[in-house]
């Protein structure tokens, strides 16, 4: 194993990610080197490496990291049945439960009534954030990964999408009895992948909490507008690439007059260490939901958690 053990740099480089990453996901998640040799550094062996290529490919899919980093281990220690590979006619949804294996059936063949079915059941049942958490993510994520592995899948992955965001935009909103929402949800600049943060609009709706959905594509100036004309309480701005979260579209935010309480930073493209003091970064859509609400109804300060 000594050969193939790596170091922080070599996998690093291997899967085109910093090395601060690889530290913020050992710190945060487990995911870290495990060969050890006395009296010197920790390597990352190749059963690593793999859990750590899990992860990346999860996180540049849109799904938060905490998550992530669960199907990273899932999916690297399945169970004793062989695993199927990146062929066949199934979506894998790893160990998720019923209601996910029906609803990536239903996509394979791309059953536009029974998915938009399956969707409506599994919210209406479980709620946004556990039905986004157990039955929507698995099979977004088996798509991605399936779709990665072979360059097939596209007109399922939009069919999903499509159906997804009309069940989650179908969410009844608070009339909020003549008070403006208080909350701004947009996606960074350049950023096109709006799924989560609808999510995240729909379970706040749950909630009794209207918001203000600017979706894709936000640009900074717009924003900013934006903020300095409705006066929210808190912002969340969605980035789901490296190449989209330009943290210098956040600082604004932290100046100035109307300075809103919260400033959230949500998605896989942002990365932590960067980010301005005073801007949160949820690990999932349950922490949003919760940091959001709890402003929202005044029972949170502004900092970075």
């Amino acid at each position: 194993m000594g050969d193939e053990a790596l170091s922080a740099g070599a996998v690093a480089r291997r899967l085109g990610v910093a090395v601060t990453t690889l530290r913020t996901w050992h710190q945060r998640y487990g995911l870290g080197p495990s060969h050890h040799v006395p009296g010197h550094h920790r390597r990352y062996t190749a059963g690593d490496l793999a859990r750590l290529d899990v992860m990346r490919r999860l996180t540049a899919a849109g799904v938060p990291a905490a998550e992530a980093a669960r199907w990273a281990v899932r999916e690297t220690n399945p169970p004793s049945a062989p695993a199927r590979g990146g062929g066949g006619h199934t979506i894998g949804v790893g160990r998720a439960g019923p209601a996910a294996r029906g609803l990536a059936r239903a996509s394979m063949r791309l059953d536009a009534p029974a998915m938009r079915e399956l969707v409506e059941r599994a919210v209406a049942e479980m709620g946004v954030v556990q039905a986004w958490d157990t039955v929507l993510c698995p099979v977004l994520i088996g798509v991605g990964q399936r779709h990665a592995a072979t360059q097939a899948l596209i007109e399922v992955e939009h069919l999903i999408s499509r159906t997804v965001s009309e069940v989650l935009g179908a969410v009844p909103r608070p009339t909020g009895g003549g008070r403006m929402p208080r909350i701004l949800l947009a996606c960074a600049d350049e950023e096109q992948h709006s799924l989560a943060l609808e999510a995240l609009a729909a379970a706040l709706a749950e909630a009794g909490l209207g918001c203000r959905m600017l979706g894709a594509r936000v640009p900074p100036a717009a924003l900013r507008e934006a903020v300095a004309r409705t006066g929210p309480a808190a912002v969340v701005v969605w980035a789901q690439a490296p190449e989209t979260a330009d943290t210098a579209q956040l600082t604004p935010l932290l100046t100035g007059p109307g300075r809103p309480v919260l400033v959230a930073a949500a998605g896989p493209g942002w990365r932590r260490e960067a980010l301005p003091d005073g801007v949160t970064a949820p690990d999932c859509l349950a922490d949003a939901v919760a940091a959001t609400a709890a402003v929202a109804a005044g029972n949170a300060s502004p900092g970075r958690s």
